[in-house]
């Protein structure tokens, strides 16, 4: 009579300084995958403390630094929940460029996840494709705010700034190119038998089980629930566009993988809309206590000075209340829970956060395969520790 015996084995984290790091303890039948825990908590960053720590405007640059993917996603999130406690609306301008750069960002998200995802599972030249189209897009959040990754652009009451001349001829000559990239990523890998099999029927996840664990985004949408926060509850006047809600049947690492490809082309006609929709005005709520004076006043006025001094010093208050605001982030359902006590700071900030919420899942997706199959089912979570660990 023979005893079945297991190992337990520790993946990762790899080193405490690289930029996510996730350890999971696998218990092992042979290579086979009998248990799997994930542990968090190597990159705490206490983003959500900090943000309790500062004024309103001053947390901006913060909420870059969760999913540092698309940081556009974190901005727009929490000045929507501002704006939302302040009962105030941005102008029609200031939402439509909103929309046309977080469709960019979602873009951009999806392509690091698709030229990472593909690498770890062994086609190495994918991820050089995706990164080529990548610094396009980083070109324009470099054009619009000065920086390429964390750009803070948003403000609470609209933007940073308006267009530069001649973005709009970028991103529609970006978007003109586009499609024929995306036909070159699914040549490459879409019918690759190689492919189809590291992916196809792995990491499977029913809808019942999926939605009681709270997953949301790509991973969801793979299991054939059409849920998006852009059309449940539609935020930046996304009601207006027109788009359509990929979805898959079976949530497999191969549906998780077309679902992603379909929403890039579905961002793409966004983005085509929102260029449409563009037309001149304001870019910011008329409200001295909430937007700068015109820096052109400074040298010339008194109370502009005045009032320039007393916003960055003193910032805003917000009335008394909580509110909850939720965004599709390219992960899924990114939301904020806003408490405000009536000061210049919020009381309480938290994120809900999909990379968090979507790991619940992978030990359900991971049980019961092969060793080399968890590789291939956290790239198609698409996590971000610094979203996860905050």
């Amino acid at each position: 009579m023979t005893t079945a015996r297991t190992m337990t084995l520790n993946m990762g984290p790899q080193h405490p300084s690289t930029h996510g790091v996730l350890r999971l303890v696998l218990e092992l039948d042979g290579e086979m995958v009998v248990r799997c825990e994930p542990h968090i908590g190597y990159l705490h960053t206490g983003i959500e403390k900090g943000l309790e720590s500062k004024r309103y405007q001053q947390g901006i640059p913060l909420t870059d630094r969760l999913d540092y993917l698309a940081p556009l996603s974190n901005n727009l999130v929490y000045v929507l929940a501002i704006e939302k406690a302040l009962g105030i609306e941005v102008p029609e301008r200031a939402q439509t460029i909103r929309v046309l750069m977080t469709e960019l960002t979602r873009i951009k998200s999806h392509l690091v996840w698709l030229g990472t995802h593909a690498m770890d599972i062994g086609a190495m030249s994918v991820f050089l494709y995706c990164f080529r189209e990548r610094e396009r897009i980083l070109d324009m959040y470099e054009a619009v705010s000065g920086q390429r990754m964390m750009s803070t652009y948003f403000r609470v009451g609209g933007l940073l700034a308006d267009l530069p001349a001649g973005f709009e001829a970028q991103v529609q000559a970006f978007l003109a190119d586009f499609p024929s990239r995306l036909a070159e990523y699914e040549a490459l890998l879409t019918q690759n038998p190689l492919w189809r099999q590291r992916t196809v029927g792995i990491g499977t996840i029913r809808a019942s089980d999926a939605i009681a664990l709270g997953v949301s985004g790509p991973a969801l949408r793979a299991c054939g629930v059409a849920y998006d926060v852009r059309r449940a509850n539609p935020y930046c006047g996304y009601e207006r566009y027109q788009f359509d809600v990929p979805i898959g049947r079976v949530g497999d690492v191969y549906e998780r993988y077309t679902v992603r490809i379909a929403e890039m082309r579905q961002s793409h006609r966004i983005a085509l809309q929102a260029l449409q929709r563009l037309t001149p005005g304001p870019i910011n709520v008329v409200d001295p206590k909430l937007i700068p004076p015109p820096k052109k006043l400074l040298k010339t006025s008194m109370e502009a000075l005045i009032h320039h001094f007393k916003l960055y010093c003193e910032g805003f208050n917000v009335p008394a209340g909580e509110v909850y605001q939720a965004i599709e982030s390219p992960k899924g359902e990114l939301g904020v829970y806003l408490v405000s006590d009536g000061t210049n700071r919020p009381h309480r900030v938290h994120y809900r956060a999909p990379s968090f919420v979507n790991l619940q899942a992978l030990p359900r997706m991971a049980e019961g395969r092969l060793v080399a199959d968890v590789i291939a089912v956290i790239g198609s979570l698409d996590i971000v520790l610094g979203e996860i660990d905050r």
